[in-house]
């Protein structure tokens, strides 16, 4: 360790805990402690020589040597208290006396230490305090008038210096003044010095936070406009930093988000207290060597403001800092969230409906089945004849085959979901199995006074799939036309051939499905309207039965519904069947209906 590292360590040890905090503060009390304690020091340790050399002191050398402690008792005070401007202020105040009193027992104003007040203010300056300096000041001037005030009244002693050695005195006055002038210049160097190294220091460190940090600090007035935002910004948001200055920043605010944006800007630099909003904000990309704005390149910034310390909230014009991070992730995790559980919810809604439509669907055949049986076991006291046997017997069959559908559909959806069903394609012809299918569905179509009419070309050609699972379609569909038509309604199902595909379509004048309900339809045990108004029976498994089918087949289906003007389910399937590429859930939608085709060249119209 080199000398100056010992001194500087015994230094440091010298100075008060307040002040080792600071960088600067030690660097102040430093350069107060070193030249009053070693210069007095080294004064008072040459004080035998100069005795030896110049014999018994006179008064005025007694005055000089006995000052030479003031130094000394001032570091130990500021060591102790670590108050700074109260001993430069006892430091002016000390060399202030001690030059008034040499002045006056050699000469006044015009002795040889007169020159020594102007160090008393060039002292004060390396305390950079006004307070202090202008103190300083006082006590240069205030002594330099009390020694004019002395002179002109003839209050001024004699001259303690002999007239042969005078010259000698004023050349060591004026000596030491500017060996004293010099050191203070040096120490003011040495702390402008210091200064600069620690602010580029301080600068550097910053700096170096504000480009590895990843979150993005800026700085802004009050109505927004940005003037400073850190390097991070550009990788962020995908932009120049330039080009954010000002408004840049805004302008990337999303339209819905910037009331919200600017109020919390506005009420951090008002009110002084921290804000924080979260917004979106526009991000660029790149691609194929082109800038591209794009709505889908948005993403979620949370952002907190504070006014900048020192900055004024009364007069409006406060400034605020802000530091603004990436929270898309966090943002896409709580929508997933919200997501699981309107799904959950929707599960529970499900299961409700589920359980209340299957009580009643499973209720009523049971019923039926368990009633009339009863009364045919105790037909010889209820004296039954025949007739009422056979009818008995019917509806028995006709319950338990109501019963074996709901249950047949239930297994058929069970197993769609699971991926159990199988499809067995083949070449088969379209429109023999429509044509077949309606007119399976005549007798219910005539119960209900509702025309049925068919349309397909005599040249359908074949295409490959399941026919039985057709036939399910068609059926289905058909059954749910007919089902929810009044009486006096038409029913029309028509097929034809669109580029690569089969498109067949079923257009029922019945009751209508609701916006809302439109939305759903295809979901299992879902059905238009609340449950306990249905007026119709049914599980709601045929349309979602359909739906999956569809989506085998690699096909599409589209509804298009109005309240009270009927409903039209368009179905597209393609002519040479190949495994579906997307779930069942992306194959429904609530649009408008696949374009018709020209007249067909053959019609079938059944009526009631």
């Amino acid at each position: 360790m080199t000398v100056l590292g010992i001194i500087r360590d015994h230094l440091d040890s010298l100075l008060h805990p307040s002040a080792r905090q600071d960088a600067m503060t030690s660097a102040r009390h430093r350069a107060f402690i070193a030249p009053r304690l070693f210069g007095s020091l080294a004064a008072l340790a040459s004080l035998p020589v100069y005795l030896a050399v110049r014999g018994a002191p006179q008064e005025i050398e007694v005055m000089v040597f006995a000052w030479l402690i003031a130094p000394i008792l001032i570091s130990y005070f500021l060591s102790r208290t670590g108050r700074f401007e109260s001993a430069q202020i006892l430091s002016s105040l000390s060399l202030a006396a001690v030059v008034l009193a040499v002045c006056i027992n050699t000469g006044g104003i015009s002795s040889f230490a007169a020159i020594w007040l102007i160090a008393v203010p060039l002292e004060a300056a390396l305390s950079a305090s006004r307070r202090v300096v202008g103190t300083a000041v006082a006590l240069a001037l205030g002594c330099a008038l009390i020694l004019v005030s002395v002179e002109a009244f003839g209050m001024l002693p004699p001259s303690k210096v002999p007239a042969d050695i005078s010259s000698l005195f004023e050349a060591l006055g004026i000596a030491s003044a500017t060996i004293y002038a010099s050191a203070l210049a040096f120490g003011a160097e040495a702390l402008a010095r210091t200064s600069k190294k620690l602010l580029d220091e301080e600068e550097e460190r910053y700096r170096l936070l504000t480009r590895n940090i990843s979150d993005v600090i800026s700085r802004h007035g009050r109505n927004g406009a940005v003037q400073f935002i850190s390097p991070a910004a550009e990788a962020l948001i995908g932009a120049p930093n330039a080009s954010l200055l000002e408004h840049g920043l805004f302008d990337r605010v999303h339209v819905a988000d910037r009331p919200a944006y600017l109020t919390a800007l506005s009420e951090a630099a008002r009110s002084g207290a921290e804000r924080s909003v979260e917004f979106r904000l526009r991000r660029e990309t790149v691609q194929e060597g082109r800038a591209r704005l794009a709505a889908a390149e948005f993403i979620w910034i949370e952002m907190r403001c504070r006014p900048i310390d020192g900055a004024s909230h009364t007069k409006g014009d406060g400034e605020v800092v802000a530091v603004m991070r990436d929270v898309t992730d966090r943002k896409q995790q709580e929508q997933a969230i919200i997501a699981a559980r309107m799904e959950a919810e929707r599960a529970g809604a499900s299961k409700s409906r589920f359980l209340a439509t299957m009580s009643h669907e499973l209720r009523t055949p049971l019923n039926a089945i368990i009633g009339f049986s009863e009364m045919m076991l105790h037909e010889q006291e209820l004296q039954l004849d025949a007739a009422r046997r056979q009818e008995y017997a019917k509806l028995i069959n006709e319950s338990g085959q109501h019963l074996l559908s709901v249950v047949n559909g239930i297994l058929d959806m069970s197993k769609m979901e699971s991926g159990n069903f199988e499809i067995l394609p083949e070449l088969f012809s379209p429109r023999e199995s429509l044509v077949s299918c309606c007119n399976l569905m005549v007798l219910k179509a005539r119960e209900g006074g509702i025309d049925i009419v068919t349309r397909a070309p005599a040249d359908l050609p074949q295409i490959t799939g399941d026919p039985r699972a057709f036939k399910q379609i068609v059926l289905n569909l058909v059954s749910n036309a007919i089902k929810f038509s009044d009486r006096g309604g038409k029913v029309t199902v028509e097929a034809c051939i669109e580029g690569s595909r089969l498109v067949m379509r079923v257009i029922d004048t019945g009751v209508g499905i609701g916006a809302d309900d439109l939305k759903r339809i295809g979901d299992p045990f879902f059905q238009a309207g609340k449950t306990y108004q249905r007026r119709y029976e049914g599980t709601g498994l045929g349309l979602s039965i359909v739906k999956s089918l569809v989506a085998l087949h690699g096909g599409e289906l589209r509804v298009d519904s109005k309240i009270d003007e009927g409903t039209t389910v368009a179905i597209a399937l393609p002519i040479v069947f190949s495994p579906p590429l997307a779930d069942s859930s992306s194959n429904i939608a609530t649009l408008a209906p696949l374009p018709r085709a020209e007249p067909q060249d053959m019609q079938v119209k059944k009526r009631a």
